[in-house]
């Protein structure tokens, strides 16, 4: 998992640690890293005194099935949306319990991608008790794999920046 990125096992390192000491529990929803944060997570001795749930909504029928994101919000806005991201994160933070949430949606390519939703789009949702950040990110990264892993950087930080 963190092969060629040290780095980021000792930012996960230190989260589950600032976690642990405030007391607070993490979930997640996935979608494009296909379970990548979770698997950072847990990768980490210790993670299961804050990591609650990961789940992973790949599919439009998954988000909503299991994170009720309306049909009709997909329908006019696409799965890789801020509104798509909003309802799971919104909807995770009531299943999870947890006081922090995170929900991830995009397209990591290398196909899928149109003029308007590009790969490399990536939204990341960030729900910690009333707060909500819903940020939309490029990424350049050629590979697949290189914008799943940029994907779960950004997602450290904004966590990291609201704790």
């Amino acid at each position: 998992m963190f092969h060629g990125f040290k780095k980021l096992y000792f930012v996960m390192k230190n989260l589950v640690k600032k976690l642990i000491q405030k007391k607070l529990k993490i979930s997640f929803a996935e979608s494009c890293t296909g379970g990548m944060l979770t698997s950072s997570i847990t990768s980490i001795s210790g993670a299961s005194k804050v990591f609650n749930i990961g789940l992973i909504t790949y599919s439009d029928q998954a988000k909503i099935n299991f994170l009720k994101v309306n049909k009709n919000i997909i329908k006019k806005y696409g799965a890789v949306s801020a509104e798509c991201c909003e309802f799971m994160v919104k909807n995770l933070s009531k299943i999870s319990k947890a006081q922090i949430n995170v929900s991830i949606t995009g397209i990591a390519g290398p196909n899928g991608g149109t003029k308007s939703k590009p790969v490399g789009l990536v939204y990341i949702g960030v729900k910690r008790s009333n707060k909500l950040l819903i940020t939309k990110n490029i990424f350049k990264q050629k590979t697949r794999i290189g914008i799943q892993k940029a994907t779960v950087k950004r997602a450290l930080k904004i966590i990291n920046s609201l704790i």
